[in-house]
């Protein structure tokens, strides 16, 4: 493998090691795939390995199982780039990128709901079930005013919440909650989006050249087409790539 167009100071930084780690949250099943004999694919995994082709060295993922475990390590030091959704929260200890996907996260609400809008959901009385410290958790727990928030270890976890305590909402990313919404009867998903989660790769907070150049390698992938060859051939629905952002 030969680097390209990278500085020495961007290599140090995000190969200190001799060579790429990646921390990959396999619970995100819209960035992530796993074959029958665990050959691992998705957006995440297509773009760490493309980082480690221009960085000419070799890449380990390291694996985690909740965006939660794998932005609470920001400083354990086994990992040099993480694919995360951005979020406020997070970007106090990470250095994101511009954005790589973009998503809708919206609400499912139960048969008889009489909520009908996104902005209906924030009032007293509600309950929404949603996975903890996923990236639309915490806008939403920096965003509500009236609703509880009732967080779970994961999407599945907070659907089967939503239906075992007859809770007043399922807030999710759009995908899943088309899979999820038709497997409990009655269930509608809300019209519109309440936010877009945007995933991106981000580095610990002090490495200003990585952060540079994860940037430029960001918007140079989106701009070849390569995030939406890497989308389709994961044939994930709902999953769009992030528009450009100029220097």
């Amino acid at each position: 493998m030969t680097a390209t167009n990278v500085s020495a100071a961007a290599k140090a930084e995000l190969t200190s090691t001799g060579k790429l780690r990646a921390g990959i949250n396999f619970q995100n099943v819209l960035l992530t795939t796993l074959g029958p004999n665990g050959e691992q694919g998705g957006v995440a995994v297509e773009f760490a390995r493309e980082l480690a082709r221009r960085l000419g060295v070799e890449l380990e993922i390291v694996p985690y199982q909740s965006a939660g475990a794998l932005g609470d390590s920001w400083n354990s030091g086994v990992w040099d780039i993480c694919v995360l959704a951005e979020e406020a929260e997070r970007a106090k200890v990470i250095e994101f990128a511009t954005p790589l996907t973009q998503i809708e996260a919206t609400y499912v609400v139960p048969a008889g709901s009489s909520i009908r809008s996104i902005d209906e959901v924030d009032r007293p009385g509600v309950r929404i079930a949603v996975a903890e410290k996923s990236g639309y958790e915490l806008y939403l727990s920096r965003t509500l005013k009236n609703a509880q928030l009732v967080k779970v270890a994961g999407i599945k976890a907070a659907e089967e919440r939503f239906v075992s305590d007859k809770l007043e909402a399922l807030a999710g990313l759009k995908p899943q909650l088309l899979e999820l919404a038709p497997k409990i009867a009655g269930a509608r998903i809300i019209d519109g989006h309440f936010t877009e989660v945007r995933h991106t790769v981000g580095t610990p907070k002090g490495r200003p050249a990585a952060a540079a150049y994860l940037r430029e390698v960001v918007e140079d992938v989106k701009g070849s087409g390569r995030v939406a060859q890497w989308i389709e051939k994961s044939g994930v629905k709902g999953l769009s790539v992030a528009p450009a952002v100029r220097p």
